[in-house]
């Protein structure tokens, strides 16, 4: 028998191409041993995965509810320590910053100077002292007040002597005829002295000679070169040089006394030219100073300087600051803002609600239950008052945190969100 010719046995037979018929039957009741094992678990493998796999929600009695990826969900315990409200808006004030120092008022103080030489006699006054209107500072003894009054009691006695002769010529004419040139020349004479008299008067009223001590003088005919120099305004002393027998002169440097009004004071301030456009007279100031961090004082823009100084380039700037307490003092050092325009009314959230994230982005938290927390990235402006101005990432209405924000970011960052 040829080894190569397919041997034939009972119950088996040969396809063609080789393949037996019992082993096309085994793939066969494979495949459908394969479609069984898939139907079985599509239709049973859900029920086992349930069965096996703990639902962990319903373990701690909570409803499953998928929290977003920038979320926090807080326990009744840790909701106590955030505070929320209802975000709503608020006015911003347009304002510019600078610093500026204080000093005297121009307008209200002045250097009080002697009218005429003299030397010191009395002081009345000292350094801080308060003083009014028309009250004596010092007293001098002044040769040109003591030429005046006698010149001033001359003129009063050659007045009398004048008044007397043109009486005298009258009479006279009516009388016996005198001469009409006797009576012209005493006219004139008269005439002339009344005028000398009232030149004199006001000499010495110039001194500070009130009419009362006028005739005083004259009806005494007593002479006094004791010059009163009195107060301008009222206000404080702020300086001193006056001392009895110090030789003064008008206008010699070191002024004997200073005073100035100081109900109000100055604050002059440098605003760099960037910051220029928008400031204009009457506008609002609001100053602090550091000796009294927790005052505001107010006051308005009173100059605005001309011309931009070219080594700084910045403009001066002088407002006109209340000072009713006279907390303020000339040298201090003041910050201060000036409101430049009408406020902008905007939405607002307090400064304890907003983070600033590690990339630089500020966030906002809103909530509607008062459990689950949701970040939102916001867009600030303006910050005053402890509030910052939100310009764009929340809308009026919504419940925001507004104390404690960053107590939420530092649990999303660390994962700790459930």
């Amino acid at each position: 028998m040829d080894p190569d010719e397919p041997t034939s046995e009972p119950g088996r037979t040969t396809a063609p191409g080789g393949t037996s018929g019992v082993s096309r039957r085994r793939q066969v009741t494979f495949l459908f041993v394969l479609a069984g094992i898939a139907l079985a678990v599509y239709l049973i493998g859900p029920a086992v995965y349930r069965a096996i796999i703990p639902k962990l929600p319903a373990q701690r009695g909570e409803t499953p509810t998928e929290l977003a990826a920038e979320s926090v969900k807080l326990t009744d315990k840790q909701a106590t320590a955030i505070k929320v409200a209802p975000v709503a808006y608020r006015d911003f004030q347009i304002k510019k910053t600078s610093v500026g120092s204080i000093d005297f008022n121009d307008d209200k103080s002045v250097q009080v100077f002697a009218s005429n030489p003299g030397r010191i006699i009395a002081v009345f006054a000292g350094l801080g002292d308060e003083v009014k209107a028309g009250e004596t500072l010092f007293t001098i003894d002044s040769p040109d007040l003591l030429s005046a009054e006698s010149t001033l009691i001359e003129a009063a006695g050659v007045l009398q002597l004048t008044n007397r002769a043109l009486a005298r010529t009258q009479k006279l004419v009516k009388i016996t005829g005198a001469a009409q040139k006797d009576l012209d020349q005493a006219i004139s004479d008269q005439q002339t002295a009344e005028g000398n008299f009232k030149s004199a008067r006001d000499a010495v009223r110039v001194f500070g000679k009130n009419d009362s001590e006028i005739d005083r003088i004259m009806t005494d005919r007593r002479v006094d070169s004791s010059l009163f120099v009195r107060c301008p305004i009222t206000g404080v002393i702020t300086s001193r040089n006056a001392a009895p027998g110090l030789f003064v002169q008008p206008g010699a440097a070191p002024a004997p006394f200073s005073v100035a009004d100081i109900s109000t004071m100055e604050m002059n301030s440098f605003l760099v030219e960037s910051e220029i456009p928008g400031v204009a007279l009457g506008q609002e100031v609001e100053a602090k100073v550091l000796a009294y961090p927790d005052r505001i004082f107010e006051g308005n823009v009173t100059a605005v300087g001309t011309i931009v100084d070219p080594a700084t380039r910045r403009l001066l700037v002088r407002s006109e600051i209340k000072n009713p307490e006279h907390f303020l003092r000339p040298g201090m050092f003041a910050t201060f803002v000036i409101r430049t325009g009408k406020p902008i009314h905007s939405l607002a959230i307090p400064l304890g609600g907003i983070v600033r994230e590690g990339d630089g982005t500020m966030s906002a938290w809103v909530t509607q239950d008062g459990s689950v927390f949701t970040r939102r990235t916001v867009r600030t402006g303006l910050q005053q008052n402890g509030y910052d101005q939100i310009l764009d990432g929340v809308q009026a209405g919504e419940t925001a945190v507004t104390d404690g924000a960053v107590f939420l970011s530092n649990m999303l960052a660390s994962g700790a969100t459930d």
